[in-house]
């Protein structure tokens, strides 16, 4: 790992503006969207220009003609909201093969289990899910997951000519600022996690084996 500047233009932790685009796909099923190669990318250069045009950061990838909601930009994406039972949940598309297993993705999975203080479901979910909730005041944070942002808050999402705003740092991003937080701790060693090796433990261990 290296530091580096912020992956978006608005700066390390600022809301990013989706648009939930309609009619380009990203990865269908039965093709390439769970692997990381060229051709899942490539093709998405123009729709994300499109995207700049109408004044947003990223696209908010969907699938089918129901739009259900894959990824958002290169990045996985994640909703903390009450659901329609009034859980406290996080959800995230399922690895139906047209989304990418991330490894940060996975991370904040395991995070949140390990945590045990909300539901944690992997499942299809369409827009009109999100936009409902939206109005319901049930969305707390839309945000997206990878390995350059490790985790991107979700500001805005234009769909259908309309804008839905999200809350996620008017709630003041509790979910995703410790979800990011917690990663960035375990990567540089400042708290322990069985992800980690620690090698000079192991060298010691061996040297002093050599050593008797």
């Amino acid at each position: 790992m290296c530091p580096v500047g912020p992956y978006f233009r608005t700066g390390s932790f600022n809301p990013v503006s989706l648009y939930a685009d309609p009619k380009n796909v990203r990865a269908w099923k039965g093709g390439a969207g769970d692997s990381k190669v060229g051709g899942n990318y490539g093709p998405t250069i123009k729709p994300q220009l499109d995207a700049e045009k109408l004044g947003c950061q990223q696209i908010l990838w969907l699938y089918g003609n129901e739009d259900y909601v894959t990824e958002v930009g290169t990045m996985n994406l994640m909703m903390m909201w009450h659901n329609d039972d009034g859980d406290l949940e996080l959800i995230t598309p399922p690895l139906d093969g047209t989304i990418l297993p991330g490894v940060t993705r996975k991370a904040l999975l395991e995070l949140a289990r390990g945590w045990e203080e909300f539901k944690v479901t992997e499942r299809p979910f369409k827009m009109d899910e999100v936009v409902k909730a939206v109005k319901e005041n049930r969305v707390l944070e839309i945000f997206g997951a990878g390995t350059a942002c490790v985790v991107c808050p979700v500001g805005s999402i234009l769909y259908k000519d309309e804008t839905l705003n999200i809350p996620t740092m008017e709630n003041g991003a509790p979910y995703a600022t410790r979800f990011f937080d917690t990663l960035l701790d375990i990567q540089y060693g400042k708290i322990p996690s069985p992800w980690v090796y620690d090698i000079d433990s192991e060298y010691d261990a061996m040297a002093a084996k050599v050593s008797s």
